[in-house]
């Protein structure tokens, strides 16, 4: 058993979302950089390891839905800013639920916005790990534009996968749009369905959302439930 997964299994808990980012990164999958933060001492260093404009997020197993509950601060452009922020998203994280668990604030540079995807697994009674993905935003909110496949995946899966939602002309470059990086989303869901048939104590796992670029991806929100 991983050591990320099994520290979180003696808490009787799910993954927090630095640990969730931390054990895709050890998949190769790339993330923004991060840093957690536990007390507002630590806002000084941040500079030194990570560029503003930053996005401050709480960091909680009891705290699911993070805007909800205030818990996420956008464009933050210097130290005093980023003090206030923390302030602001423990204050408020605790007004939304008293009882939660509070590991700190996670801190990570504002990426530029790409054409967002989803990622996603789960454990289906009868068919065992099932890959699911997407574009992201309306057109897995509303149109449900997603395709699914049972693991392990192979790469002819995951560019059939791909290939076969309605969205895939905005990947391949619709409108006078460049292509999107769709060699690196293939990577990701392979390195996905690795990760899931590596570790079966994990349940679910919900990457929303994905930026594709033209050249490379980034995670940028990261849930990992055991």
């Amino acid at each position: 058993m991983h050591k990320i997964i099994e520290r979180a299994k003696k808490e009787k808990r799910s993954l927090l979302e630095t640990e969730a980012k931390g054990l895709l990164k050890e998949y190769k999958i790339s993330v923004p950089d991060f840093k957690l933060i536990k007390n507002e001492d630590e806002i000084s260093k941040i500079a030194k390891e990570i560029a503003y404009p930053l996005v401050m997020k709480i960091v909680s197993p009891d705290i699911i839905h993070k805007s909800d509950a205030g818990g996420v601060k956008i464009g933050i452009k210097n130290e005093n800013e980023a003090k206030l922020a923390y302030k602001e998203i423990i204050s408020k994280a605790k007004k939304y639920n008293k009882e939660a668990k509070i590991f700190g604030v996670i801190v990570s540079p504002v990426v530029p916005q790409g054409t967002e995807v989803i990622v996603g697994m789960t454990k289906d009674p009868h068919f065992g790990p099932v890959v699911m993905f997407g574009l992201g935003g309306i057109f897995v909110e509303i149109l449900k534009d997603v395709s699914f496949r049972i693991l392990p995946l192979e790469e002819k899966d995951a560019q059939e996968m791909i290939a076969e939602i309605k969205g895939y002309k905005i990947l391949r470059g619709a409108r006078g749009e460049s292509p999107k990086d769709i060699e690196a989303i293939k990577r990701i869901l392979i390195k996905i369905s690795q990760l899931t048939m590596e570790n079966p104590e994990i349940n679910e796992i919900d990457l929303n959302p994905i930026f594709v670029f033209k050249k490379g991806i980034q995670v940028i929100d990261a849930r990992i439930i055991l």
